[in-house]
């Protein structure tokens, strides 16, 4: 819930928010809240294209890979009553046999990318993660442009078990893409 000024509280936000928001921020309702945040800063940006232009090539087309997946730049989601933009979203697609023609989707994804920076590393980090984790997310990815670093967590019990911290050029090769590797490098100018 938002609070006024005056303390006093507001509505429960949802998709009437989202869509009154204006056009160039990304908004998103967790728990009733409404979050707007600018479009992301170009390191941000660059780390995120690149974790996309590794994996898409040969887990959603099939070039030099085992195909399968539907991966998405910044698709919204909308998960019981949140509604969240993850940077990068994945589906096999034996959970999502059919591509949406809609605006959203209502299928958790099997994996998700959160591309920290220091006006959302907190929610990415916990409200999200939690969220991610309620919905049966197995696998969740958190990269930090300014650490130059990635973590790979795999969802087990209900619990987030991380798999790997990798740094600088370290080779990445992680669930559920340890079909192939890539630098680590690569996402960083």
């Amino acid at each position: 819930m938002q609070k006024g000024l005056a303390g006093r509280r507001r509505h429960r936000a949802g998709y009437a928010d989202v869509l009154a928001s204006p056009p160039h921020m990304v908004a998103e309702v967790l728990a009733g809240t409404l979050y707007t945040q600018p479009r992301p800063a170009m390191p941000h940006g660059f780390a995120r294209s690149g974790v996309g232009a590794k994996i898409s090539p040969p887990f959603g087309y099939g070039d030099g890979g085992p195909c399968g997946w539907w991966i998405l730049f910044e698709p919204e989601l909308h998960l019981e009553e949140d509604i969240v933009v993850p940077d990068l979203a994945g589906w096999r697609r034996t959970t999502m046999p059919d591509y949406p023609d809609a605006a959203y989707c209502t299928i958790a994804p099997d994996w998700t990318c959160e591309v920290l920076s220091h006006s959302t590393r907190r929610i990415d980090r916990h409200e999200k993660a939690a969220i991610y984790a309620r919905e049966g997310v197995s696998h969740l990815w958190f990269v930090d442009p300014d650490a130059r670093t990635l973590e790979a967590f795999e969802l087990r019990g209900g619990l987030r078990v991380i798999l790997a911290t990798l740094a600088d050029d370290d080779p990445v090769s992680q669930p559920p893409f340890d079909a192939i590797t890539f630098p680590l490098g690569a996402l960083w100018p």
